[in-house]
């Protein structure tokens, strides 16, 4: 796929795996539509973004669990961005410090599945049409090895991921008679702060780097018409 001035929407471009992938895009002249919570962190990604490219990028600061707010999101985009998207990165999600179920708090619960699940069935519902009329479109969901493998301590956050797998699989079937082309990445752990923001206290040193794991999905991206890689597997 010939990505520059490809219209990308990605999520959880605020820092981390997104932030990567955005500067990564930026590079290769693809026009970000950049949706993250955080709007201040958006601000120093959109300044790198320009710093390397003058390519078009906006900013979009939205608490993707929030129907009402992401619904306004993806209006705005869609006026920003008049041509339609080709490329739909949902990258965003939270992570839950290992336990056993019965020591969650509920609320937790169903702000992990929100965010890593049902959120992204509702962007994708949301942005498929615009899709749907691209000469050539991508759809790429950043799971985790944690949507194939069942490890210990991870019950919800597993649950949310294998859900993802589910949704990949079934959209890929779903979508086979269109032009659009879905993938899925499952990485193992990533040297990025999602551990520390949930109050894990394990090392990271030794995980994928971020910067990493965005070149593979450029890869993956940048494919010509007759390769399409479904399914990254990504191990460090």
């Amino acid at each position: 796929m010939k990505l520059k001035d490809a219209v990308v929407i990605l999520t959880g471009a605020s820092d981390g795996i997104g932030k990567s992938i955005a500067l990564k895009l930026a590079v290769e002249g693809c026009q970000l539509a950049l949706i993250g919570r955080d709007a201040n962190k958006l601000a120093a990604v959109l300044s790198e973004v320009q710093s390397l490219s003058h390519a078009y990028a906006m900013t979009y600061s939205c608490d993707i669990t929030d129907f009402t707010q992401l619904e306004k999101t993806v209006e705005q985009i869609k006026l920003d961005f008049p041509q339609g998207p080709n490329i739909l990165i949902n990258n965003a999600g939270i992570w839950h410090k290992k336990m056993d179920l019965d020591a969650l708090d509920p609320l937790l619960i169903e702000r992990v599945i929100q965010t890593n699940l049902t959120s992204h069935i509702q962007l994708t519902r949301l942005i498929l049409p615009g899709l749907r009329k691209a000469q050539n479109a991508v759809l790429i969901n950043v799971i985790s090895r944690s949507g194939v493998t069942a490890q210990d301590g991870q019950s919800v956050y597993s649950a949310s991921k294998w859900g993802m797998k589910g949704f990949t699989d079934v959209l890929r079937v779903d979508l086979k008679n269109t032009k659009i082309r879905i993938g899925a990445v499952y990485q193992g752990g990533t040297h990025t702060n999602l551990f520390e923001k949930a109050g894990e206290t394990f090392s990271t040193d030794a995980f994928t780097e971020p910067d990493d794991l965005a070149d593979v999905i450029v890869f993956m991206l940048s494919r010509p018409p007759k390769i399409w890689l479904p399914e990254v597997h990504v191990q460090y």
